[in-house]
């Protein structure tokens, strides 16, 4: 859990950005305290909020990711609501946007246009493939990034086709999480200089940031490539094995000092020398394994397992996570009200901690006239925007 709590109220954000790595980001940034406005085009608003599932009209996973915030309904296209926007980055201390390279520009709000407004903002671009390059205007999704930035070619069996992740790795890691790290930097760096900065974030160089460890391997001679290495699927004593209940059982057993206290567990003799065998001797080992695995149900597993120090845990179904012991005492999931036909939405905390007064998914443009008020919009100004 966190200590930070509202360690940024006061700073105010204009988020631009749709579907999951800006709004992502965004949230994280709001249940740290900050102020996000959500800029949304009056006819459809972010595009994540017509994606289904729904319940009252609200999408899933709009509800999830885009808790604390406000929506103010501008058309940027229109000269007046962009003369808003610009008034309004004054007052900003970001502006969060996730359009292609230029659109900024074409819609007259290009970083350098906005620094004249306001030195000390901070504008960060979350991009595909970046805001240079032969790659600034093609099109992507999470799966392109991951397979230009080589995470995708690491997954999967040796000598197999490589395998589709189970979550959005270039979104959410490649973009958003590190879009965070750079505007919290920015910040503190705007506060020795009183500039701010431009923050050009690609999913892709984000993606691929994460290989960090298997590319110094790759500098050192080796081909590292999918199922072979040590972590993805080299290593039997590193693996997922199925039970007699066909659930299945994390091993991570990589320490000698785990691997005997598991092989004691099971009943089986370790050999240290399968740490480091041969691919023919790591095939073994694991066959063996498998069929030991096979032998009992998961719960069972557990309990032998759970009286040694040996590094195995069972795999989560989504439908498990939020009564997991764990995951209750550390009160990862909470509940807010979503308001009339969307009731009770379940939330998920990042590791930074619980909002300390989350409101919820704001419906587009629910707050239009309110945020214009903050900043410093006049009744009839306000009128003439929203009539």
């Amino acid at each position: 859990m966190s200590v930070l709590g509202d360690a940024l109220a006061g700073i105010r954000i204009l988020d631009l950005s749709r579907l999951l790595p800006g709004p992502f980001l965004t949230m994280v940034l709001a249940d740290l305290g900050a102020d996000v406005v959500k800029v949304e085009d009056p006819r459809v608003g972010d595009y994540l909020r017509a994606i289904p599932p729904s319940k009252g009209g609200m999408a899933g996973r709009f509800l999830a990711v885009n808790r604390g915030k406000r929506s103010l309904a501008l058309d940027l296209k229109v000269a007046a609501a962009r003369d808003a926007f610009l008034r309004m980055v004054e007052h900003a201390d970001v502006v969060v946007e996730s359009f292609r390279p230029g659109v900024m520009a074409k819609l007259g709000l290009d970083y350098a246009t906005l620094a004249a407004r306001n030195p000390r903002i901070i504008v960060c671009s979350i991009s595909g493939y970046g805001q240079t390059g032969p790659y600034e205007g093609r099109a992507g999704h999470d799966l392109n990034y991951i397979a230009l930035a080589g995470v995708l070619g690491m997954t999967g069996e040796a000598g197999a086709a490589p395998m589709m992740p189970g979550v959005q790795i270039a979104d959410l890691a490649g973009g958003a999480l590190w879009a965070a790290t750079a505007i919290l930097a920015a910040l503190v760096g705007r506060g020795r200089t009183g500039k701010g900065a431009h923050l050009d974030i690609s999913m892709t160089e984000g993606a691929l940031a994460l290989l960090a460890a298997e590319l110094g391997n790759q500098d050192c001679g080796a081909t590292p490539t999918r199922g072979t290495e040590s972590l993805n699927g080299g290593l039997a004593m590193y693996g997922v094995y199925r039970t007699l209940d066909d659930r299945y059982l994390a091993v991570g057993a990589l320490e000698p000092k785990f691997w005997i206290a598991l092989n004691t567990a099971l009943g089986r003799k370790p050999d240290l020398a399968e740490i480091v065998g041969t691919p023919a001797r790591q095939a073994t080992t694991r066959a063996e394994l498998a069929a030991i695995f096979a032998t009992r149900p998961a719960a069972d597993w557990l309990t032998i397992l759970g009286a040694h120090d040996c590094c195995v845990e069972l795999v989560l179904e989504l439908g498990e996570l939020a009564t997991h012991p764990l995951h209750v005492a550390r009160e990862v999931f909470f509940s807010i009200d979503g308001g009339a036909g969307v009731g009770p939405i379940q939330q998920v905390r990042t590791p930074v901690g619980a909002p300390t007064n989350a409101s919820p998914p704001p419906r587009l443009g629910e707050h239009s006239r309110a945020v214009l008020v903050d900043y410093g919009f006049s009744v009839d100004e306000i009128a003439a925007l929203h009539p």
